[in-house]
Formats: structure tokens, sequence, C-alpha cells
């Protein structure tokens, strides 16, 4: 059975940093892309970033919002998803979750991020 632990979110001022983790328990496959997602309560769910699966290649996609800030990557031996967030802003405050077959697949139960002004 497929599950997704997210760890690392926090609070931290405007131009602050934080990686995000996500530990992956099962087996996943090449179809399977890793992604991170963000929704703030009363909002949609945004894309923010994804990449091919464990072992696998492909491209590497970035929303506009997050792009030259933020950096997804993989451990592959150790199944872990990460997310490096730099110059961070108040905007990116939201509820921050990793997926891995995008809107139909498995999702985990999300971290917290915190950005203040």
């Amino acid at each position: 059975q497929m599950q997704l632990v997210e760890n690392g979110g926090g609070s931290v001022q405007t131009g602050g940093s934080l990686k995000l983790s996500c530990a992956v328990t099962g087996r996943t496959t090449c179809t399977d892309r890793l992604g991170w997602y963000r929704q703030a309560p009363g909002k949609e769910r945004e894309f923010v970033a994804a990449l091919p699966g464990f072992w696998c290649s492909g491209a590497t996609v970035y929303a506009d919002s997050v792009r030259d800030r933020f950096t997804i990557s993989r451990a592959h031996a150790e199944n872990i998803l990460y997310l490096q967030m730099t110059h961070l802003k108040p905007a990116d405050t939201d509820i921050y979750y990793c997926s891995i077959g995008g809107e139909s697949g498995y999702w985990g139960r999300g971290t917290q991020v915190t950005v203040s002004s």
C-alpha cells in the first residue's frame, strides 16, 4: 500500500528558506510522476513542481510562480522526494502536499508552510 509522509514545514520570514521532504512507502513505476502541490483553506489546489518517478528519466517542471526559487529533487535509494524553497514570500503560505501519480494518484496529508512579512 502506498504511503506518503511530508515533513519540513514551518514558519519563516520573507526571504527565508525551507526544505520539505516526502517519504514514500510502496512500489512506484515510471508512469508515476512525483510532485508537490499546495493549497490554502478555501482555495483550489495549485501545482508547484513535478519530476519523473524514482530511477526514471524525464522532464522536471515548475509552476511559473516558483520557478527559480524552488527546486524539486528526489533520493532514489531512500524513496524520498524533496522541495527546496528559497526566497520565500507571504504568497507561498499554504499547506504543501506531495503526490505520486498526480490528481488521481496518491497523496500525503500535507505540511504547513507559513511565511510572514
